[in-house]
Parts: structure tokens; C-alpha cells; sequence
């Protein structure tokens, strides 16, 4: 009875307060999404990886540091469930420390680039002019150049290290996210509630934060969980090419560079990791369609 009472609280058509309408409209998006067997999908993996990484010292057979030269390059066994790498260390526990490294790297970019981006973008869009044009134009130089060669550069004028990677990629990741909330917040800058806002004297910077940037926060959210994958792949990149995670830190891109000469012999120790990035990577794709289609009214 209470379950039934909540569904039909949620979904009531003519809600008794605002918090009543705000969470039937999650409540609605999260049916759409459920809808969505892709979405779904996209969303067990990526929430399975997050736990598999948290729960890394439980469920972690060995310790994925120490080396046992004795059983160098084992196939998958009872012992070592993906086999052990060229010096002798478990590799399905390195997978599972691993995704600490580069999913925290991943979370720790978009903790930085979307804010970023989304007042860059805001601001652009609500003041126009010459301020609209000097971040445009900022903006521009930084998409002027591949999103990892640029990183590259930046990590070669710092150091490598998981720290100057995560900057590097942040550095190159908030202009898409500026531009699509500058697109936005040109959409409703002239709208009437904004106007009725400038006629009650509030500010512009309280107009831009309380007002507009939270209609720019659905379309970032999608934009972010799409560019979730190019995010790991450029993490992924730098540890491949020796710039981001430095050895012996259990980086799903690192292991790959120091596997990639056993690909043909030993199979499993390049390949088991290149598995993770590709299977994190499609889900997060997935988990964007499905978002795109529930939060982006064009799409309905």
C-alpha cells in the first residue's frame, strides 16, 4: 500500500508543493531511463566498476605491487584469475586498484572542467559583447588543437604524474563544455523571467547562478557522461605514452605500455586491461544516449 501511495504521490499530475513536483519529475526521468535497456546496462557496468574499485582491498586476491618473479607471465588460473603480468604480479588485482587510479583521475577532471566551463559559458552567453567575444576567443584557441597533443604539452612542461595528467586534461576538456552553455544561455537570456528578474534590481551574477545555470545543468550532464570515454581514453593515452601514472602504479594505460611487447605470446596481460577502458568507455556511451534522450527535451 505505502509502495502504491508513492508511485501515485510522484506521479500525481497536479502536485501540492514544489518538492512534490520536483520529485515526480525525477521520478518520471528515472522511468524513461529504466525504459532504456541500453541506459541501463551503461549504468550497472559504470556502477559495478565504481564498486569493484572502492571495494578494491576486499575483493583483491594479491597485493598488486608485490612481485613474484618465479611465476612471471601465468596464465589465467585458480591462483591468478587474468594470470600474472611480465613480473609475476596478479593482474586481476591490478585491474581492480587500477580503476582507483584512472576512474579517480576521470571524476577528478569533471569535478574541475565542468564548472569551469559552465561559467565560462554562462557568463559569455549573459553578457555578450566584448566579454562574450574575449572567452570565445580563448575558447577557440583551445580547441584549435587535438585534445592529446595538447594534454601531451601541457604534462611535458610540468611532470609526468597522475596529478599534472589530471590537469592537463582538464585544461583541454572545458571548451566544449563553455560553448554548449553559452548556446544555452543565449536560448533564455531574453526570456520573461529573466527580464522580471532584472526588473526586481537582482544582480547579473545572482541572475547567471541562480537563474540560468541551472537550465545549462541538464544538457552539461549529458554532454560530460558522452565525453566520459574520450576522458578515459586520453588518461588511458598518457599512461600508455609514459606521461600520466607513473610504474609501478596499477594504471589501466600504464599496463598496457609495459605489456604491449607480449600481445601475441601472452594474450591476456595487454589485453585484460585494454578490456577495462573499452568496457568503461561503452558504458559510459551508453549511459549518455540514454540521458540525452531523458533530459534533452529536443529529444522527446
Amino acid at each position: 500500500m505505502s509502495a502504491s501511495f508513492s508511485r501515485a504521490w510522484l506521479l500525481d499530475e497536479t502536485p501540492a508543493s514544489r518538492s512534490q513536483a520536483a520529485w515526480g519529475r525525477r521520478y518520471r526521468a528515472w522511468l524513461d531511463l529504466r525504459s532504456n535497456p541500453l541506459a541501463m546496462i551503461g549504468l550497472v557496468v559504470v556502477v559495478a566498476f565504481v564498486l569493484l574499485s572502492l571495494a578494491a582491498p576486499l575483493l583483491a586476491t594479491h597485493d598488486p605491487g608485490v612481485q613474484d618473479l618465479t611465476n612471471r607471465l601465468a596464465k589465467p588460473s585458480a591462483a591468478h584469475w587474468f594470470g600474472t603480468d611480465e613480473l609475476g604480479r596478479d593482474i586481476y588485482s591490478r585491474i581492480l586498484y587500477g580503476g582507483r587510479v584512472t576512474l579517480g583521475m576521470v571524476i577528478a577532471v569533471v569535478v574541475l572542467v565542468a564548472p569551469l566551463g559552465l561559467a565560462v559559458g554562462c557568463v559569455a552567453g549573459y553578457a555578450g559583447g566584448t566579454v562574450d567575444r574575449i572567452l570565445m576567443r580563448v575558447t577557440d584557441v583551445f580547441l584549435a588543437f587535438p585534445r592529446l597533443i595538447l594534454a601531451l604539452a601541457f604534462v611535458a612542461a610540468l611532470k609526468p604524474g597522475v596529478e599534472s595528467a589530471v590537469l592537463a586534461i582538464a585544461l583541454t576538456a572545458w571548451p566544449p563544455y563553455a560553448r554548449l552553455a553559452r548556446a544555452e544561455t543565449m536560448t533564455v537570456r531574453n526570456s520573461d523571467f529573466v527580464a522580471a528578474c532584472r526588473l526586481t534590481g537582482a544582480p547579473a551574477g545572482r541572475i547567471v547562478l541562480r537563474h540560468i545555470a541551472p537550465l545549462c545543468v541538464p544538457s552539461l550532464i549529458v554532454r560530460i557522461t558522452l565525453d566520459m570515454s574520450s576522458i578515459i581514453i586520453t588518461a588511458a593515452s598518457l599512461g600508455f605514452l609514459g606521461m600520466g601514472a607513473q610504474p609501478p602504479s596499477p594504471e589501466w594505460g600504464a599496463m598496457i605500455a609495459t605489456a604491449k611487447r607480449f600481445i601475441f605470446e601472452q594474450w591476456w596481460v595487454p589485453t585484460i586491461p585494454g578490456l577495462a577502458i573499452f568496457m568503461a568507455s561503452l558504458a559510459f556511451n551508453f549511459l549518455g544516449d540514454g540521458l540525452r534522450d531523458v533530459l534533452d527535451p529536443k529529444q522527446r
